[in-house]
């Protein structure tokens, strides 16, 4: 099974980010807070379909599932985007998530 770097999540925003440069404002430090936000308030619909539905039919139903799926992909285009504002590459996110893990490992 194939796998889905950060990088090609990345790559795929800085080209939605290029095509839309006229629309959109530039991923920059200043408009993280702002990407921050958009994403949390996705965050809040994934929330929604689990908190009305239930979890276990959010992940049965087809419809709902599939629902899940999207609003869970669009957590990720905003935190991608929140990466890209900071200028947070895959590298740092990797070594970073490596030493959190390795701590949680030890914690109790």
């Amino acid at each position: 099974m194939e796998g889905f770097t950060i990088q090609e999540m990345q790559d795929m925003q800085l080209t939605l980010q290029d095509k839309y440069k006229d629309k959109w404002t530039p991923l920059c430090p200043e408009t993280g807070k702002n990407q921050l936000l958009w994403m949390i308030g996705e965050v809040g619909e994934v929330i929604d379909i689990v908190k009305k539905n239930g979890g276990e039919n959010a992940c049965a139903d087809q419809d709902l599932r599939k629902r899940l799926v999207e609003e869970m992909a669009d957590v990720l285009m905003y935190y991608n985007d929140v990466l890209l504002c900071y200028g947070i590459t895959e590298k740092e996110l990797k070594e970073s998530y490596r030493t959190k893990f390795e701590k949680n490992m030890k914690r109790w």
